[in-house]
């Protein structure tokens, strides 16, 4: 297998891709990550196991987003089915898919571990559980720092990790040769990576601002909240959209 080097322009291709993918089956692929979302969150709410489980699954959930995104592309209307694909491939990339999911899991507690060493453990408890935490908390210090750490630390997985479920499944490549081929690919190609990541951060923040602008102007609250969670939404789907053209222009499967 050999990567392809690609311009830092190639970035925006990337985030156009995903759009087109997105609108070429708008209904489908909105449904598809609401789907995912829902079922992740309700994993994750199970007592005890359900935030390792919901993490375990996320490599497999992104590669089924992925399998849906390469069938828009095509003009076909993915079905809910796609997104247990890793699961339907056979018995050998299943077992390596569940081995990277594993790792990922395993990958992103020891991260959170690393970042609770700066502030007790109050960032990490936020980002896997949720819930509400106070003003005084946010504020201090050791927490934006277990931030800055959580956040460094995840850009490093994000690369590690970005690829590696369709080399699994696609190139049927072992857990530890998918994540360093992922790792190589980004790498490799981090000019147009970064690009890609500060167009989508770009994109995000200026519909989000825009909506949020306009919705504005009515005076109640609620509707803006209203507007900005089916925004949020839809961003995050067409930015998933993308995933799978990043992959086949990365890559040359010969």
């Amino acid at each position: 297998m050999k990567l392809h080097t690609l311009p830092a322009s190639t970035g925006w291709q990337w985030v156009r891709a995903g759009l087109r993918t997105f609108w070429r089956q708008p209904l489908a692929m909105s449904g598809l990550f609401f789907l995912m979302m829902l079922l992740l969150s309700f994993i994750g709410a199970i007592p005890y196991v359900g935030t390792l489980l919901a993490l375990t699954l996320f490599p497999a959930a992104t590669l089924g987003f992925m399998v849906a995104s390469e069938q828009a592309q095509h003009s076909k209307f993915p079905l809910p089915t796609v997104l247990i694909s890793a699961f339907r491939a056979g018995p050998e990339r299943m077992r390596n898919m569940a081995k990277l999911g594993f790792l990922y899991a395993g990958c992103l507690l020891v991260a959170m571990l690393l970042s609770s060493i700066i502030d007790g453990g109050t960032f990490a408890k936020l980002y896997l559980h949720g819930g509400d935490i106070s003003p005084e908390a946010v504020a201090r210090p050791e927490f934006m720092w277990a931030g800055l750490v959580a956040l460094g630390l995840y850009f490093v997985l994000s690369a590690v990790f970005w690829h590696a479920p369709a080399l699994v499944y696609w190139h049927n490549l072992s857990p530890i040769k998918s994540l360093v081929f992922s790792f190589m690919g980004c790498w490799h190609n981090w000019r147009a990576y970064l690009v890609y990541a500060l167009c989508w951060a770009g994109l995000s923040m200026g519909v989000t601002l825009t909506v949020a602008t306009l919705t504005s102007l009515t005076g109640n609250d609620q509707i803006v909240i209203t507007a900005l969670v089916p925004t949020t939404l839809l961003l995050a789907s067409m930015y998933f959209c993308s995933f799978y053209t990043t992959f086949v222009e990365t890559f040359d499967p010969s």
